[in-house]
C-alpha cells in the first residue's frame, strides 16, 4: 500500500509556522522568503482540503483541526530528527567516561547506576576512580565528580549537593556499649574515618563543642568508603556524610544517636569541558544525575524534619 503524503516543504512550512504562530518567523527559521512560506502552507491546505490556520490582523492561528495536525506532524519529525541523529552517532558517542572520588563512585553512583543505564540501553560507562582533580586537556575522561568549596576552574560546573557530617554506627555497637548519648561519649570510643578528610571529626567536634578528644586519633581508612564499612561491621564510630549513608539508615544498618549536623564548606560537583556543542552522551548523564542528586537532598531534608 503506497502512502499518501503532501509535500515535505510544505510539511516543514506549515510545522514551522504553527510553532511560531507566524510565517515570518518560520521564514527566518527555514531561510526562505515569507511569501514562500505562505504559498507552502496554502498549498498544503488546497492539498488536504482543509483550512489549518485562521488569518487575524493579529498574525495566524491554528484552527481546531490544525492544531491536531500540527500535534501529529510534529511528533512524526520529531521521531525523524531522532532516528537521523542516531544513525549519524558512532560507536564513541554512546561512551561515557567519567571520573570521580572512590567513596561517590561506590557509596552513591553505582547503586543507582542502574537507573541511568535504562535510560538508553546503547549507552556504555567506563568509571576510573581518584582523589586528584581532573585534567580534562590530559585525560581521556568526559565528564568528573568534583569534591570541593569550589567547583573546577576552566569547565562548566552543576553543583550536586552539599556536605553534611554526622557520627553513625552499627546498632549491635550501641547495643555492647559502652553508652553513646551524648558528643562527650564519643571519647568511649573507636573514631573512624579516611585518611584523605582529616577534617571531619575535628569540624564536627568542634561544632558540638568538645574540645577534650582527638579528632585525628583512631582508625584510618584510605578512603571513607572503607570507614563506613568498618561502621557497619562494629568496629567504631564514623563522622559520615549523610548523602553516602541515608540508605544505611533507612535500612538500619547504621544508626545515628547524636542528632547534631554539622555542614562543611564543601559540595559535590560534575563538570565536563566546555565545548562548543555539548555531546548527547554528556546531556544525558547531566540531567539524569541533577535529577538524582535533587531526590537525595529532598530525601535528607525530609528525614531532617521527621528527626
Amino acid at each position: 500500500m503506497s502512502r499518501r503524503l503532501p509535500p515535505l516543504n510544505a510539511l516543514r512550512a506549515f510545522e514551522a509556522s504553527a510553532r511560531h504562530a507566524s510565517f515570518t518567523r518560520a521564514s527566518q527559521e527555514l531561510f526562505v522568503t515569507q511569501g514562500a512560506v505562505s504559498r507552502h502552507v496554502a498549498a498544503l491546505e488546497k492539498w488536504l482540503g482543509i483550512k489549518l490556520f485562521t488569518r487575524t490582523q493579529r498574525g495566524i492561528e491554528l484552527t481546531p483541526k490544525g492544531a491536531v495536525y500540527f500535534r501529529t506532524l510534529r511528533g512524526a519529525l520529531d521521531q525523524i530528527d531522532y532516528g537521523t541523529r542516531q544513525l549519524q552517532l558512532s560507536p564513541d558517542d554512546y561512551t561515557l567516561r567519567v571520573k570521580l572520588p572512590p567513596t561517590f563512585a561506590i557509596r552513591w553512583l553505582v547503586p543507582r547506576l542502574a537507573r541511568f543505564l535504562a535510560t538508553d540501553r546503547q549507552m556504555d560507562v567506563q568509571i576510573t576512580t581518584s582523589h586528584q582533580p581532573v585534567d580534562f586537556d590530559r585525560e581521556d575522561v568526559d565528564a568528573c565528580i568534583h569534591s570541593g568549596i569550589t567547583p573546577p576552574a576552566g569547565a562548566v560546573s552543576r553543583r550536586l549537593f552539599g556536605e553534611i557530617l554526622l557520627p553513625v554506627c552499627s546498632p549491635g555497637l550501641l547495643e555492647r556499649g559502652p553508652p553513646l548519648r551524648g558528643p562527650g561519649d564519643l571519647a568511649q570510643h573507636v573514631l573512624l574515618c579516611s585518611l584523605h578528610r582529616p577534617q571531619d571529626w575535628p569540624t564536627w567536634l568542634e561544632a558540638a563543642g568538645i574540645s577534650h578528644i582527638d579528632g585525628n586519633s583512631g582508625i584510618k581508612f584510605e578512603n571513607s568508603a572503607l570507614s563506613y564499612q568498618a561502621a557497619i561491621e562494629g568496629v567504631g564510630v564514623v563522622v559520615a556524610q549523610r548523602a553516602f549513608v541515608e540508605e544505611d539508615l533507612r535500612a538500619g544498618r547504621l544508626v545515628a544517636p547524636l542528632t547534631l549536623r554539622a555542614a562543611t564548606t564543601g559540595a559535590y560537583y560534575l563538570a565536563y569541558r566546555a565545548e562548543r556543542e555539548k555531546p548527547m552522551r554528556i546531556d544525558r548523564f547531566e540531567q539524569w544525575i541533577i535529577g538524582e542528586a535533587m531526590q537525595i537532598e529532598e530525601a535528607i531534608a525530609g528525614a531532617e524534619l521527621i528527626a
